[in-house]
């Protein structure tokens, strides 16, 4: 959406936005965007971007710095309001930086013309904050399987007890000789406070070994993301996330 320059300057900014009630800023956009379907496409970065520029800047969106409710084209019963939390900004300078850096290159009529530039940032450091505010429920987050720090989340409910360790001990390592990447819980603590810390790390896998398990020959499954444990999973078939 549009959005102030601020120090860096140039004649045209726009923000990447994503809407969460924890967002730093507030936003004013047409109310169409709620309904617009955003759908992955390939693009040829050779070929011309004008019209991708147009349909994705058409419908009305602009920070609170550049939302004027005076000049507003949008009718105030259209005009949705909401906090917003910023992901990605870009910048076209034209040749403010250029033009006194002498930054010049040959035109098509040989002259020396100062360099068009721009600038594209994705917010690394507000990406996790914003991905934890889209994914998440009462009891912490929910990591997307694809930016999860870790794929499966391995709980050993007894480390004291010689036959859960071995267990978990080998089913973690058959789990990272699979590629798979593990975080492994093997702390001298309640199971509920295991549980209860998986679930605020928020990891799309948890795997838990405990004595009846051992006893049955099996590891218990839980999705974090739908609560569901689809069932105890055979230990001797591992990996089994």
């Amino acid at each position: 959406m549009q959005a102030d320059p601020g120090p860096i300057g140039g004649d045209l900014s726009h923000e990447f936005i994503n809407l969460a009630d924890a967002g730093e800023s507030d936003v004013f956009f047409d109310r169409r965007w709620l309904e617009t379907d955003i759908p992955v496409i390939d693009v040829d970065y050779r070929c011309d971007l004008e019209p991708i520029f147009q349909r994705w800047t058409a419908s009305y969106a602009a920070t609170d710095e550049k939302h004027d409710a005076a000049s507003c084209p949008i009718p105030e019963a259209e005009l949705l309001t909401a906090r917003g939390q910023e992901v990605g900004h870009i910048f076209y300078f034209g040749d403010k930086y250029s033009r006194p850096m002498q930054a010049l290159v040959a035109g098509p009529d040989g002259a020396a013309v100062p360099l068009q530039m721009g600038s594209y940032g994705i917010g690394v450091s507000r990406l996790p904050a914003a991905l934890i505010e889209a994914n998440h429920d009462d009891a912490g987050i929910i990591w997307p399987e694809s930016v999860a720090p870790f794929r499966v989340g391995l709980i050993n409910l007894r480390p004291a007890d010689a036959r859960c360790r071995e267990a978990a001990d080998d089913l973690y390592a058959k789990l990272r000789g699979a590629g798979i990447e593990v975080l492994y819980d093997d702390r001298d603590e309640s199971p509920g406070a295991k549980f209860a810390t998986m679930d605020l790390i928020g990891l799309p896998d948890q795997l838990v070994i405990g004595p009846r398990g051992i006893a049955a020959g099996t590891v218990e499954l839980k999705h974090r993301r739908s609560r569901e444990r689809p069932g105890d999973r055979d230990l001797s078939k591992a990996p089994p996330a």
